[in-house]
């Protein structure tokens, strides 16, 4: 694999080189086995369970769409005899096409904007009737989910270069700026009030920020655009200057005051795709160089601070070839998730609160044993893709 990123990545550190190509082989192996021939569809996700021998075995649930659509725009960079094997034969631009044909039956904005995503950068000729779906779902004057704002921004942005969608992403570049809090860096949960209850509407999830700025940094390699490039900017300063002392991207910020809520759970995607993608696209954009956290982030999948004895050596490895998994997260195992309750509700009056005894009471101690598609598809984005591709 020859890439450009990974390329610089050998030589800025051959070690970390080597676990960015050992885990894009482990998304080569492992996608096979989330893909559902008879369905021509993607597992939900596949989940590590104990049998009454000790032994492990991992199984498949659920089915999504949003996951296909990730995987597609990844798996794209591949070569097509490569892409095949994970498209239960298909190419990604053909797997995009099955896609395209349900768009009617599609009713979740997030799912269709990330299809049409796929059939810009594939180039699917009914890229029109794609984007009509999305913006059938996307009503004008209703607030999203951020991420979901975010993959439209995305699509449009793909697609302005074949179709005429001005219009339409000038109105979505305005929703995800005005959705910030004042002068703040960081990117709420929802672009307006209603989709969050008030006591935690001031709480942002990592994705809430990976997301927008990844899109805005597209906007503007696709036409100059200095304020979104801006945005993108300092939202990814934010977060890189937060990064956790063992390269840990947190989970759950304060999106008034830019700071954390809550840090675990850590997830794998996060370290070694999610992060990376964004950054990398926001550096190609002309945007801020974040090589050294981008890299302190990938270390983690296998240096992780939470899970290792004296000697740094993880009691469980978080990469594991045999099942064809990376482990979804690390996280406090506390009930009900009390932890990032406690804290949401805390810091919605107090917000430099950090109720610190918590810490002690639920370490970060328990690996969640899942992996989904879409884990493996941001993955390929990341490490292969690129602006200039």
């Amino acid at each position: 694999m020859t890439a450009a990123r990974l390329g610089a990545l050998a030589h800025e550190d051959p070690s970390l080189h080597s676990l960015a190509e050992r885990l894009l082989a482990l998304a080569e192996a492992g996608l096979p086995s989330m893909y559902l021939p008879d369905a021509d569809t993607f597992v939900f996700t596949r989940v590590g369970t104990a049998t009454s021998g000790g032994a492990r075995r991992v199984e498949s649930r659920g089915t999504s769409t949003r996951y296909g659509a990730i995987t597609a725009l990844g798996a794209r960079y591949l070569p097509e005899e490569r892409q095949r094997p994970l498209f239960g034969g298909h190419t990604a631009a053909e797997f995009t096409a099955l896609l395209v044909e349900r768009l009617p039956s599609v009713t979740n904005l997030g799912d269709a904007a990330l299809i049409a995503w796929a059939a810009a950068e594939t180039g699917h000729p009914k890229l029109t009737d794609a984007l009509a779906r999305v913006s059938a779902l996307d009503l004008p004057g209703r607030p999203q989910y951020t991420v979901e704002a975010a993959w439209v921004l995305s699509a449009l942005t793909a697609a302005r270069g074949t179709v005429d969608v001005e219009d339409r992403l000038t109105a979505a570049r305005e929703r995800l700026l005005a959705a910030r809090v004042g002068d703040g860096p960081l990117f709420p949960h929802a672009t307006g009030p209603g989709l969050v209850p008030g006591y935690r509407s001031h709480v942002a999830c990592f994705a809430d920020q990976t997301y927008p700025l990844q899109a805005l940094a597209r906007l503007h390699a696709s036409g100059s655009d200095p304020r979104a490039l801006a945005a993108a900017d300092a939202c990814a300063a934010r977060i890189c200057a937060l990064q956790g002392d063992g390269g840990q991207w947190w989970w759950h910020y304060d999106a008034r005051t830019g700071g954390v809520v809550e840090g675990y759970p850590v997830y794998s995607v996060h370290q070694h795709a999610m992060a990376p993608t964004a950054l990398f696209d926001l550096a190609e954009a002309g945007g801020t160089d974040f090589g050294p956290a981008i890299r302190r982030g990938l270390r983690w999948m296998t240096d992780v601070p939470e899970i290792s004895g004296p000697d740094g050596t993880p009691h469980e490895p978080m990469i594991l070839e045999e099942y064809g998994v990376t482990w979804r997260k690390v996280f406090r195992g506390d009930p009900a998730k009390a932890v990032r309750a406690a804290r949401g509700l805390t810091t919605r009056v107090a917000p430099r609160a950090r109720l610190t005894p918590l810490d002690r009471l639920f370490r970060p101690l328990a690996v969640d044993r899942e992996c989904r598609p879409y884990e493996f598809g941001w993955l390929l984005h990341a490490w292969l893709g690129g602006l200039g591709r």
